[in-house]
């Protein structure tokens, strides 16, 4: 179905059909185009064109405003998810650089509005959970990947981005629906919202909390609710993980000590990816761990986590996660770069040094799926115990 709108109510994952506007005010040289992405939203926006007509049957349709005092007669599925082509790890790095240069952009925009008192963007929130659901869709492990190589001066905003692809990947991994997927993710982008109300210089400290500090830290969650909960067009399961993602299954997490099942899904969920991004990012006062080391201590913290919840975690992101450090039977050093989609202990690994030579040979990229009974993984390894520098590079796809 065709419809004409004005550009503000555009978002990402619409169809364009035709620009309201002559060729030299139009943004684009095509007539028609999906919009993918953030900065093409921006640019048709920012440019002189008024009015877009959309195709609904190819992209999403336009929101449906709330009327203050209105009786829902029915309840409106939102509409689906675009499933994309899936892409290559490779294929999808260079789209993933780009949306978490975005992302870096519009969540430190959001947030610092936030700290200032200033409403929410939520428009801005929605396109952009789209975008990397978009991505993680194409392809979970690139994006998610390179979220985890953050700096400690940009650890919160980038944190969000992390922490709203796992979401949407294990919000699918659990089999959710669109709108849960779509909520998963928002939830994951705005979790950490609070931290705003926290001083800069306790965030950044180097060194150990003191009490009073870690006191102040812990006010964040509830912060973070009343900052979303005046915001427009927030979900509920927003403002539940804002508020609850620091509850531990077994009672002992804040700020109401919530227990078991008394803890929603969306926060079980939201627990479980924000520890796992931030214990494996380099942060102010601490090196990240390995992907690998991390789901197990994650494993050993008995009480933390909801244990099917974290069952499905480990299978989203795989028992040798992206990133992780490998050795092979064959005496090879590798990095994983790509889940298998039929067994965990089967990744695509880029191979890129030689133990029995003890030196580094051509990058090369394997598919132990296809090399069951001639080689495997037989375990993990410190590329810092073995001298190894820049690691990431290697599954970039940089060299």
């Amino acid at each position: 179905m065709l419809k004409q709108i004005n550009v503000e109510q555009l978002r990402v994952g619409m169809f364009i059909q035709k620009f309201c506007s002559t060729w030299d005010e139009s943004p684009f040289w095509r007539t028609s185009l999906l919009l993918d992405n953030l900065k093409d939203l921006h640019a048709i926006q920012a440019s002189d064109v008024a009015q877009v007509w959309i195709d609904t049957s190819k992209g999403l349709d336009v929101k449906k405003p709330v009327v203050e005092n209105e009786v829902a007669t029915q309840i409106i599925a939102p509409p689906p998810l675009i499933v994309p082509r899936r892409a290559s790890f490779d294929d999808e790095m260079a789209r993933a650089k780009k949306i978490c240069a975005d992302g870096k952009v519009a969540v430190t925009t959001m947030f610092q509005e936030a700290r200032m008192g200033k409403a929410l963007n939520t428009v801005r929130a929605h396109s952009l959970v789209e975008e990397i659901s978009s991505s993680v869709m194409r392809n979970p492990d690139a994006l998610i990947s390179l979220a985890r190589l953050k700096n400690k001066d940009d650890y919160t905003y980038m944190h969000s981005v992390a922490v709203c692809a796992l979401m949407i990947a294990l919000a699918r991994k659990m089999k959710l629906d669109d709108g849960q997927i779509r909520d998963a993710g928002l939830a994951g982008l705005l979790h950490d919202v609070g931290k705003m109300m926290v001083s800069q210089s306790i965030l950044d400290k180097p060194g150990q909390l003191t009490d009073e500090e870690f006191v102040v830290v812990k006010e964040h969650p509830v912060e973070g609710h009343k900052i979303l909960s005046v915001s427009p067009d927030v979900s509920e399961a927003a403002l539940d993980v804002c508020l609850h993602h620091h509850e531990r299954f077994d009672g002992t997490g804040y700020p109401h000590r919530l227990a078991g099942e008394n803890i929603s899904l969306f926060a079980r969920m939201g627990a479980v990816c924000d520890v796992y991004d931030a214990i494996t990012s380099n942060r102010a006062y601490k090196a990240g761990w390995e992907p690998s080391e991390s789901l197990r201590r994650m494993a050993e913290w008995k009480g933390h986590f909801d244990p099917a919840v974290f069952q499905a975690f480990v299978k989203c992101i795989g028992i040798y996660p992206t990133g992780a450090l490998v050795r092979l039977k064959t005496g090879r050093i590798g990095v994983v770069v790509e889940q298998s989609e039929n067994s965990l202990l089967t990744p695509k690994v880029k191979i890129f040094f030689s133990v029995k030579s003890n030196a580094y040979i051509p990058p090369e990229l394997v598919d132990l799926a296809k090399l069951e009974g001639y080689d495997k993984i037989i375990g993990l390894e410190d590329a810092q115990k073995l001298g190894l520098k820049n690691v990431h590079v290697i599954w970039e796809g940089v060299t």
